[in-house]
């Protein structure tokens, strides 16, 4: 499928092309059971480092969607993890955040963290295991802009 960028290059890239999110993490665990008993991801795939070079590899999503979080650690990292307070995952649920999930998140291993006026304003933001912000908002993406 082609479209042009804002500079009317001819793209070739479809936009149904799936999206991978790859973060290091301390403890390959601790993000696990805040994404999936907290969140409620799925593990898609799972690796442990077997040779020099390599990490260990943690892949995180729901079956069929377009994207996947994939989480790397062990000894091989060419970087820590090095969350800041811009450095946001939003999950847009176009409806209100239920407080059993919030609830879930943080005996995961989440903390609630403020997020500032915008997105305190549409949703909730917890910190995961490694610092990393997951907002979710209770905006649809449809309506996120503004």
């Amino acid at each position: 499928m082609g479209t042009t960028d804002r500079t009317g290059v001819a793209m070739t890239i479809d936009p149904r092309a799936h999206l991978r999110l790859a973060r290091p993490s301390r403890d390959l665990a601790a993000a696990e059971r805040f994404y999936v008993d907290g969140l409620g991801l799925h593990v898609l795939y799972r690796a442990t480092a077997s040779g020099p070079g390599e990490h260990d590899l943690l892949m995180l999503g729901w079956s069929g969607a377009s994207w996947h979080l994939e989480l790397v650690a062990g000894e091989n990292l060419a970087a820590p993890p090095a969350p800041n307070p811009e450095d946001l995952l939003v999950l847009y649920l176009a409806g209100p955040v239920d407080d059993a999930l919030v609830a879930r998140l943080a005996a995961a291993g989440g903390v609630r963290v403020s997020q500032g006026p915008y997105w305190d304003r549409w949703g909730v933001t917890v910190a995961d295991p490694d610092g990393y912000r997951l907002v979710l908002s209770t905006r649809s993406w449809s309506n996120s802009a503004g």
